[in-house]
């Protein structure tokens, strides 16, 4: 059967296809009513005629009521042979085993089965002397087996090809869940890094301006550096959310993304920084070639919201040490700080705490944040990772 055939029939009611076999058989068996009777055998009456019937059109309820449509076509076939009519029906039988062992349970069919055969049985001892022999008997049994196990093969790949293509939909499933995840992964990835940029420079942004507002009229010159920070900043932070934004739109033009940041970026964040009004002292020990540039990349937004965090709320000093072994980056930055009035940011709830310790537990490090005794604002970070050649 073609897979067109097989669609159409999928979508046809199952109840018209029952119906409309069961008058195949009906009409089948009526065209061999024409034949003369044998010796012993009665020609073809009424009472024939509604014995057709009851054998062959109980195949439309086969599916809703087995066991109904079986006892009235085994009975009509036992009736049928007892009164010795011609000739002998056997295909209406044949199709109604083939169709209970297809649709019903394998209990079901293997019941079916030696009922039929019973049937059988009775119906050929009960032909006239003659009329069945040797050969029909095992060509009956041969064709009731043969039907009953075509049935139980159908079924059984049926239900292979079910269960196929459930797992296939599993699978399918299971496949769009992870591109989701993957897809929220990343906008989570690219919402913090937009949230390190904008964070950062807005930051730097506001300080210089309002500097380039309370001095413009007694310090141009002062009131122009000011605004040339305004402008470098926020050059450099278009630059890379037009990074960010083409990783987004997935654009094939390399040039309008820029290389992602790391610790060799360190210097000109410093600089740019203490352009904001902002003290800044860098202090690095180790080597950062074989630094991944996942953790690379993390060391330096932990970096930048440090020293946003500072230039917000602490200062006047930020004292920056970034430290690499073999197999753990430490990065620290300490504050002078201003007077402590509350703790809140200590407990995390601002997005840049969140945004910092999320990077962090990616590489299952530590990162922790506090007052300082003395007065100002320490955080502390460590990121574990095995060594890669850039």
């Amino acid at each position: 059967m073609t897979t067109t055939a097989r669609q159409w029939l999928a979508r046809v009611d199952p109840r018209l296809l029952d119906a409309a076999v069961a008058v195949a058989l009906l009409a089948l068996l009526l065209a061999s009513f024409g034949r003369p009777p044998g010796p012993g055998q009665r020609p073809i009456d009424l009472a024939a005629w509604l014995l057709a019937a009851g054998l062959t059109l109980p195949y439309a309820i086969h599916r809703r009521a087995p066991w109904i449509a079986l006892t009235l076509t085994l009975g009509s076939l036992v009736a049928f042979s007892l009164l010795h009519y011609a000739p002998y029906p056997g295909i209406s039988v044949f199709a109604l085993l083939f169709g209970i062992t297809l649709h019903g349970t394998r209990k079901a069919s293997v019941a079916a089965y030696g009922a039929t055969i019973a049937a059988f049985l009775v119906a050929l001892a009960a032909q006239p002397p003659g009329i069945a022999r040797p050969a029909d008997w095992a060509a009956t049994l041969l064709a009731a087996t043969v039907a009953w196990l075509a049935g139980a093969n159908v079924r059984q790949r049926r239900a292979r090809w079910a269960a196929l293509e459930e797992r296939t939909v599993l699978l399918e499933r299971e496949r769009e869940e992870r591109d989701r995840a993957a897809v929220t992964t990343e906008r989570l990835r690219i919402a913090r890094e937009l949230h390190d940029v904008v964070a950062h420079s807005m930051s730097v942004i506001a300080v210089q301006a309002g500097v380039g507002h309370h001095v413009i009229d007694t310090d141009v010159a002062e009131a122009r550096r000011a605004l040339g920070a305004i402008e470098d900043t926020s050059r450099s932070s278009l630059t890379e959310m037009r990074r960010l934004l083409g990783v987004l739109r997935e654009s094939d033009d390399a040039a309008s993304r820029s290389p992602a940041h790391g610790l060799g970026d360190l210097a000109r964040l410093v600089a740019q920084t203490r352009r904001s009004g902002l003290g800044v002292t860098l202090e690095r020990s180790g080597s950062d070639h074989n630094v991944p540039a996942g953790a690379d990349l993390a060391a330096y937004r932990i970096v930048q919201e440090g020293l946003t965090n500072v230039l917000k709320h602490g200062g006047p000093v930020a004292h920056v040490r970034v430290e690499c072994t073999d197999r753990v980056l430490s990065i620290e930055i300490t504050d002078d700080g201003r007077p402590r009035r509350s703790t809140a940011a200590v407990d995390g709830a601002g997005q840049g705490l969140i945004g910092m310790r999320e990077r962090v537990a990616l590489f299952d490090g530590e990162l922790t944040a506090a007052h300082r005794p003395g007065g100002g604002f320490r955080l502390s970070a460590t990121i574990p990772y095995a060594e890669e050649s850039k």
